[in-house]
Parts: C-alpha cells; sequence; structure tokens
C-alpha cells in the first residue's frame, strides 16, 4: 500500500493509522533518507498505540521507550555501524518482547528483523511531498492494505 503525504501533519495521520493496526511483538522497520519523516511518522505510531509521550529522536541514546496501549521501543540506528554491535548488546530481545519496536534506519539490520511486523519506507518527493509504502515483512500476518491507512 502507498500514500503520500503532503506535510507533517498528514504523515502522523498516517503514523497513527498504521499504530492502531499494531499489536504485541509487532516490529516496524523504518527505511528512509536524514529527513524523509521517519521521527514524524512515529510520533503518529505512538499517538495510534494511545501513547501519550512526547516522542524524540532517540540518535544519541539509541532507544527510548514510550508507554502506550503496549510499551513503545523507539530504536534508532543512525549511529550504528554493524548490526553484531546491536545484536551483542542483547537489543533482539526487543523484537520478541511484549511491545512493539519501530526501528528507525531498519536497512542495517534488516537480515535480523523478524517476520511479525511491517517494513515502512518513505522516499522524498518534494520539500514538504513523502511517498510512504508500508509492506507486510510475513504475508501471514494482517495486511494493512485491507484498509487504507491513507
Amino acid at each position: 500500500m502507498t500514500c503520500v503525504s503532503h506535510s507533517e501533519e498528514e504523515t502522523k495521520k498516517i503514523g497513527k493509522k498504521i499504530g492502531k493496526r499494531l499489536g504485541e511483538g509487532d516490529v516496524v522497520g523504518l527505511y528512509g533518507e536524514l529527513g524523509s519523516g521517519k521521527t514524524v511518522l512515529t510520533k503518529g505510531i505512538a499517538s495510534g498505540l494511545k501513547s501519550k509521550v512526547q516522542v524524540k529522536s532517540p540518535s544519541f541514546t539509541i532507544i527510548n521507550e514510550y508507554k502506550g496501549e503496549y510499551t513503545i521501543y523507539h530504536i534508532d540506528l543512525y549511529r550504528i555501524d554493524r548490526a553484531d554491535e546491536l545484536l551483542k548488546l542483547g537489543f533482539d530481545d526487543y523484537f520478541y518482547g511484549n511491545g512493539v519496536c519501530v526501528i528507525e534506519w531498519a536497512e542495517k539490520i534488516s537480515d535480523y528483523l523478524p517476520p511479525k511486523g511491517f517494513d515502512v519506507h518513505i522516499n522524498i518527493l518534494n520539500e514538504t511531498t513523502r511517498e510512504i509504502k508500508v509492506l507486510p515483512r510475513n504475508q501471514l500476518h494482517t495486511d494493512p492494505s485491507s484498509e487504507c491507512v491513507c
């Protein structure tokens, strides 16, 4: 499923609709270049999971936790060079926990992501417009295209 967002507010709304479809153990991999809107989309996902916490980029801390319907583990891999560094620290435990993981720069560990969840590719079309593609990682999982999130 592909959506086009023309503003940060629209991106948050798309994220909120994605968040409403997530459940325990889901992992959302976010793909897109710097400034594409991964953290903005995460704000919407957190809202869809009924979190009232102010979502901030965890670039310097690597992970932030937010309380909501499920605990949200917001992971930012921008500063990680190798997947094995992260895995040695036990970060894959978050993938199989009771919460929802949202991972920015997921391409850095895409080979290690579990099958339950979604990949979201954000492409910059121009200064304010983004193309957002939501793809189920495992076809056995609920397909988000059954109800459009746009």
